[in-house]
Formats: C-alpha cells, structure tokens, sequence
C-alpha cells in the first residue's frame, strides 16, 4: 500500500481556491479586471465622447492671504462618469449591484483646477463606487489651495469671488465634456455642509460652462465655481474703528477747553501720541498688498492728519491770545471781518465785551479830573506856578497817569485780540467739525452699503 502525501504547494493552492469560492465580491473584482486597460478612455465607439459631471460644496474657508493673493478652501468634490468596460448582468453575481474598486485600477479623467498654485494637505481616497451600469463615482475632500484676485479696499466690509476651474489638462471636448451634477440653482444655495462659525461666511456658489479654444483648432471643456464669500467686520469694528472714533471724539470734546490756557495743546498733544501708539498697533491686523490699500487706512491717515490740523489749530489760537499786551493793535480791516461780520453772519456769542472809545475817553477825563483835584487847584482856570516840590509832585501824578493810560490801551489791545482769537477759534472749530462729520457720514454710508450688498 502507497501513502500520498500532498505538497505544501497543492495545498495553499487548494486552500486558497476554497477560502475565495463564494466570495462573490471577489468573483466580480476578478470578471471586471480580465483584460481591462486603464490607461484607455472606455469608451467602445472612439467617435463619442466621456461625459464627466462633477459636483463642488465648500466645507470651511481656511485662509485668505490678501498679500499672496492666495485663498485656502476645503472642498468636497465629487465627480462621475461612465466606463463601458465595468459592466455587469447583477444576476450572475448575487445581485450586487454596485462595488468599490482601487482607484489606481480603472480609468479616471485628468480634470484639474486651473488655478492650483500649491498642494494642500487632502486625504488620499483610494477607492471609487462603480454600479452594475458602467456608472464610475469619485467623491473626495480636497484642500484647495489657488490663485485669487482679492479686493480688499472694501476691508473690513469687503466680499470677495474667487474661481475654481475644472478642466481637462489634455483631452479635448471630443473626448471628455463636462457637465454639471446638480442644477445650478441647487448649487447656488447649497450650504449644508459649509462651517459658517469662522471669519468668512459663504454667500453662494455661481457656476459657468464655458467651451474655449487656444489655437483654434482643439477646443475644450471647462466648467467655472465663483466661490463668494464675504468678512464678519464684528471683530474689525470692535477693534479698529470704535477706538478710532472714541479719540476722534475726544478731539472734538478738546475744543471746549479754553483757548487762553495751555492746558489745550497737552491735551492734544497726547491724543496725537495715543493714536499714534494705536496706528502702529493695528497696522498688523490691516491686510496689506503691493497694489492697493485698504479704505480703513485712508480712514486712519485722514484721522491722523485732522489731529495734526487740531493741534496746529489749537497752537495758533495759543500763540494768538498769548501775551496780547506786547502785541499791536488789531488791524482795522481784521476788526472789521471777525469783530463785526463774523459774529453776526456765524451767529458767534461774544464772550469779551470790548470796551467803547466813549468808556476810554470818560475814564480818560476822569484821571484828569482826579489829577487837577490832587493838586488842589480847579481844573477851569490856569494854576499859579508851583513851587518846586509840587512840580515834583506835579511830574510823579503825570508818570502814573501815563503809565495807567498805557495799561489801559493794552488791555484795550489784549481784549482785542482775545476776542479776535475766540471768534477765529470758534469759526476753525466749526469748519474741523463740518469736515469731521462729512467724511464720517461719506464712509459711514460706503460701508453700509458694502455691508448690505
């Protein structure tokens, strides 16, 4: 009697066949691979061409980078095709009726995104869903990473578009076309899956089809996504323009201190410093381009300059009101414009009553009077010649009468130009106003408008 005793090799073939017997999965991998060439377009007339219908919904916004012009998406995308040679009856198979297949075993288009500039960090979905009717679906996530032209004088109200363009790098329109999955409406307003908690929120998503020709000769299929998204200005307007405004309005508040003080100009002064430290402060948070700059920054260097203008103001109104007794009289012209025109046309309240010719001609008689009094002789006939003590006395009284008829004059002068100085403060006040107020409503009503568009 002989003992057969089988090979190792009979065996794991033998195993091998019983382990995937039934595996009707593995039957049907095995029946769809035989004799496939992935490297072909399964098509089995040449003449008619792959029809790609693909799909785009934007998952979160990850970064604008307004310097590089750069805009990061996260994106799912979903494409799908027919592929004649992966057909099967899902009766002879267990009625299955559709299975995964390996990515890298079957025929996939070259449909790009023209705007690509770097390679993001996308997971690698390494199989496809293929139905019992040829029907190929390729759905992924992909971190887009793609040129954009952003617009950002409209910050920190602005909206932005960017485009994704799908095409195919090689095959013509005869040989691959693209169409949509959904209709355009259903895309426009599909924000299902977008996470709406970050800095951008998403409006819509335009789609364009679009055949083009580069030689005119071979034309192609491209199919355009306008991604519109627009910035939450909450987080810019807390920390940017309020704290603008506060100290704008504390210049204004500023104008009220009295301008024969210099309490004025530090006050100013350090308005001018504080906002200062506060420009360079936020000047990393404004974005920042070689063509363009932002709306807001206008808005700060024009706040910048009418502190400037403040305080020029403020020091010329100071220099004008200060030590009015060394200057000289008001200018009769000067007198006539703002003493007596503005005041009236302005409706300007004169605080300093300006003492009459009359009043200084009545207190000027009066000295005299007390002068012919203090010498003890009536002022209405000639004196008797004094004797020497009295003419002493007689050139002493003279000197302080001078001296009080000198005082008097300048303070005539210094009240002059006092009031002088408080009209002109007061009209420069209401012009740095009118100025103030006008551009805060201008931009005030651009930025509303950009907000509600």
């Amino acid at each position: 009697r002989r003992l057969c005793v089988p090979t190792p090799g009979w065996r794991s073939g033998a195993g091998s066949a019983g382990r995937f017997a039934n595996a009707t999965l593995v039957r049907l991998s095995e029946y769809l691979s035989s004799g496939y060439k992935k490297g072909v377009r399964p098509v089995k007339d040449w003449r008619s061409s792959t029809v790609v219908a693909i799909d785009l919904m934007v998952y979160s916004i990850l970064n604008v980078d307004e310097k590089n012009q750069v805009l990061t998406t996260y994106v799912w995308y979903r494409q799908s095709w027919t592929d004649e040679f992966l057909v099967w009856d899902p009766e002879d198979f267990d009625d299955v009726k559709q299975v995964s297949l390996p990515t890298a075993n079957v025929w996939v288009p070259d449909i790009l995104i023209n705007e690509f500039v770097d390679v993001g960090k996308s997971p690698d979905i390494p199989y496809v869903y293929v139905t019992h009717d040829g029907q190929v679906r390729n759905y992924k996530p992909i971190q887009v990473v793609t040129a954009c032209t952003l617009n950002i004088y409209n910050f920190p109200f602005d909206v932005q578009k960017c485009s994704l363009t799908f095409q195919s790098w090689l095959h013509t329109i005869d040989d691959i076309n693209i169409t949509l999955m959904r209709s355009p409406e259903e895309l426009r307003e599909d924000k299902s899956v977008f996470m709406n908690q970050g800095e951008w929120e998403l409006l819509h998503i335009l789609s364009n089809y679009k055949i083009f020709s580069v030689d005119n000769d071979d034309y192609y299929a491209e199919m355009k996504f306008h991604v519109v998204i627009r910035r939450r200005p909450l987080f810019y307007t807390v920390n940017l323009l309020l704290p603008s405004m506060f100290l704008m309005i504390m210049d204004v508040v500023g104008f009220y201190l009295p301008p024969d003080s210099g309490e004025r100009v530090s006050f100013k002064i350090t308005l001018l410093l504080g906002y200062s430290v506060f420009l360079i402060i936020v000047s990393d948070t404004l974005p920042a381009t070689a063509i363009g700059t932002p709306l807001i920054g206008v808005y700060f260097v024009v706040c910048m300059a009418l502190l400037v203008i403040s305080l020029t103001e403020t020091v010329l109104i100071v220099r004008l009101v200060h030590k009015q007794d060394l200057q000289p009289p008001v200018p009769h012209w000067l007198k006539y414009l703002v003493l007596e025109k503005a005041p009236v046309l302005f409706c300007i309240h004169q605080k300093h009553r300006l003492c009459s010719s009359t009043d200084f001609s009545r207190r000027r008689s009066h000295h005299d009077r007390d002068g012919g009094l203090l010498l003890g002789f009536p002022s209405s006939r000639d004196p008797p010649p004094p004797p020497p003590v009295m003419n002493n006395i007689l050139q002493e009284v003279t000197a302080i009468r001078h001296f009080l008829e000198k005082r008097d004059r300048c303070r005539e002068v210094a009240k002059e130009w006092l009031q002088v100085g408080y009209v002109l403060d007061v009209l420069l006040f209401r012009v740095y106003l009118v100025a103030m107020v006008t551009y805060s409503i201008t931009l005030g009503t651009l930025w509303a408008v950009w907000q509600g568009a």
